[in-house]
């Protein structure tokens, strides 16, 4: 597995761009990835210097889809904190 396949996809939220101010980006991460691994993940795709990851799981929901409850699906997020000066533009084009 590539370092590439442990980001899923950035988190682009209300929350998560005012954390992306203070230089903490928000990414959805594969169920192993470990906080060595992002890490790495983020220095390699982005090209910036990561100070430290929090990683935690978020358990899916409960839901009611007509009369049958369902679970969505748990996943895990990661917090990672740039080194000042350094910033990752989510929204470049290609």
């Amino acid at each position: 597995m590539t370092l590439h396949n442990f980001i899923t996809r950035p988190i682009i939220t209300e929350k998560g761009t005012n954390l992306a101010e203070s230089g903490k980006y928000v990414f959805e991460v594969t169920e192993n990835a470990s906080k060595a691994r992002v890490k790495e993940a983020v220095e390699a795709v982005f090209g910036v210097v990561v100070e430290s990851v929090n990683v935690m799981s978020v358990h899916g929901k409960m839901k009611r889809y007509g009369r049958q409850p369902k679970r969505r699906r748990s996943w895990r997020k990661a917090i990672v904190t740039l080194r000042e000066g350094d910033k990752i533009d989510l929204f470049a084009s290609s």
